[in-house]
């Protein structure tokens, strides 16, 4: 599918996973083509990065459940930091063992998983929802972490087929396989979409991530994790993560940043990068 028609399955009200790690791998043109519609009330379920940023600067996100927010090389998300410090967004705030663990129960279809990470610390009192439950087999009390389903899942890939199986070629899965099994429906981007028996030409069997069975949605968008990392077909674009950074500092310069890079459709977003690498970016 393209872009616009892979998202348009997305609306109003619904639970959306968006894989990746921080700003790294993220799908971020799907992230954009959601940017572009009237979809609003999201509930957003992520290891987030500048997707979490973008849409709650757009007032596209109600709840965020997460386990961090981060720009990686910068430590955090100025627009997510507005968002939250305004107390504009409801939030669900996890240690990352225990969001992963819900993760997991979805894709298990259980209500919840045991886990200990939680115990003693401030997670608790701080999602009151979460319950702890006694071991039928010992003395032992676990935190019972919910189960986190998802209507729809965003993840991006390197490589995909025309059927729905992903490959990753980088250092880390990022869980991105957790997030598809966890949701209804997973809209897949990939830097390439390749035939199927190509899949194997750049790794060995163990970086085919992501089942067809659990892929809805397949889109080719080449620079589809810009300006995160998508190692090893592009490192993150430095310059331009900065730029963003600074731009959200303040309103005027950030209004001038969505006109030039959000206002138009994916192309027009990445010929202004190239127009922005060929005059402020070497600066």
């Amino acid at each position: 599918m393209t872009p616009t028609e892979a998202v348009a399955s997305i609306e109003s009200g619904m639970t959306i996973g968006i894989g990746g790690w921080g700003s790294r791998r993220k799908p971020m043109a799907l992230v954009r083509e959601l940017l572009r519609t009237d979809v609003t009330d999201l509930t957003v379920v992520a290891f987030g990065g500048p997707d979490v940023g973008l849409l709650a600067a757009a007032g596209k996100i109600r709840k965020l459940v997460y386990g961090f927010v981060s720009l990686d090389s910068i430590p955090l998300d100025p627009l997510f930091t507005q968002a939250r410090e305004r107390g504009e967004l409801d939030v669900e705030e996890y240690d990352e063992g225990m969001f992963v663990a819900g993760l997991r129960a979805a894709a298990a279809r259980l209500d919840f998983l045991p886990i200990r990470a939680g115990l003693g610390s401030d997670v608790l009192p701080a999602n009151p929802r979460v319950a702890t439950i006694a071991s039928p087999y010992s003395d032992d009390v676990y935190v019972a972490m919910p189960a986190l389903p998802l209507d729809v899942a965003l993840i991006h890939m390197n490589r995909a087929d025309p059927q729905g199986n992903g490959q990753f070629l980088g250092p880390d899965p990022y869980f991105d396989d957790l997030f598809a099994m966890a949701a209804t429906s997973t809209i897949m981007s990939a830097e390439k979409v390749v035939p199927t028996e190509q899949l194997l030409h750049d790794s060995s069997f163990h970086t085919l991530l992501i089942s067809r069975m659990f892929v809805s949605s397949v889109v080719e968008t080449p620079r589809g994790a810009h300006f995160t990392t998508c190692e090893p077909d592009y490192d993150r674009d430095e310059a331009f993560q900065r730029h963003y950074v600074e731009s959200a500092k303040d309103p005027e310069p950030w209004t001038a940043f969505t006109q030039r890079f959000l206002s138009g459709n994916e192309q027009n977003y990445h010929d202004a990068v190239e127009a922005f690498h060929q005059t402020e970016g070497a600066k």
